[in-house]
């Protein structure tokens, strides 16, 4: 049977987890939108609640007229399928890599930040305070499908956090590509970043980075050496990624 009224009750729920984080959050689920979303996520072993298509477009799930499935999605073109999920939480975030995310509250620039999480292969993502929702349409899209993928947690504080805790901060600290090698007499354990020591990498907000208190507790503070003053905070954490992948495979 296709859907063919706007008043649907499902189509209702669609647009309400597509444009409220409230909404998402009571219900513990998201929407991808897009063919290739929904690849990724098949690829991943994410499994749909429900699987909505175009009437007509020959592709699995409940049949929607055309003109509704894109009023219920946020694509500027419209889209063929979509897909409502359950959010994916782990207990805490876990090594050997993990990434730590502080008041970034572009959700695109979160969803950037997931797939190269997933490209450089890093254990876990944790979201602190302040962070834009993972699952909302934007991060989504901008993960590339790696929102099914990257194990996500949710933290309070640092001490949940994995490992040695390096502070990414423009201009402070040791260049990153350096950290591994500064012994500290006092912390023989710091002294190299490679494996068994688990890594995880704080990285702050767009604008102001990360408050100073969280700067103070990091057990190493590194930076990025550019010729200008910033980065765009998801390009930042994959250079960052890169360069720690680089010095654990070294």
């Amino acid at each position: 049977m296709t859907i063919s009224s706007h008043h649907n009750r499902k189509l209702k729920e669609i647009r309400k987890l597509r444009q409220r984080r409230r909404w998402r959050e009571r219900a513990g689920q998201f929407v991808a939108e897009g063919e290739d979303l929904l690849a990724a996520a098949d690829a991943a072993g994410g499994e749909p609640v429900e699987r909505y298509v175009a009437a007509g477009s020959g592709l699995p799930g409940v049949e929607v007229e055309a003109g509704l499935l894109a009023s219920a999605s946020g694509l500027a073109s419209g889209t063929r399928a979509l897909a409502v999920y359950e959010e994916r939480w782990i207990e805490a975030p876990a090594g050997p890599l993990c990434v730590y995310l502080h008041g970034l509250a572009d959700p695109g620039n979160v969803g950037a930040i997931l797939r190269s999480t997933h490209a450089f292969g890093a254990s876990s993502v944790a979201l602190g305070p302040g962070a834009a929702d993972p699952f909302s349409p934007k991060a989504v899209r901008a993960s590339m499908g790696a929102v099914f993928a990257v194990p996500l947690a949710r933290v309070g504080d640092l001490d949940a956090l994995p490992g040695v805790k390096i502070a990414l901060v423009a201009g402070e600290g040791t260049p990153l590509a350096e950290v591994s090698s500064n012994v500290d007499a006092e912390r023989p354990d710091l002294a190299t970043l490679r494996p068994p020591v688990d890594i995880t990498l704080l990285v702050g907000g767009e604008r102001i980075g990360l408050p100073r208190e969280l700067i103070e507790q990091a057990d190493r503070i590194a930076h990025i050496p550019i010729a200008t003053d910033s980065l765009n905070a998801a390009m930042a954490a994959t250079v960052a990624l890169y360069e720690l992948t680089r010095m654990a495979a070294g």
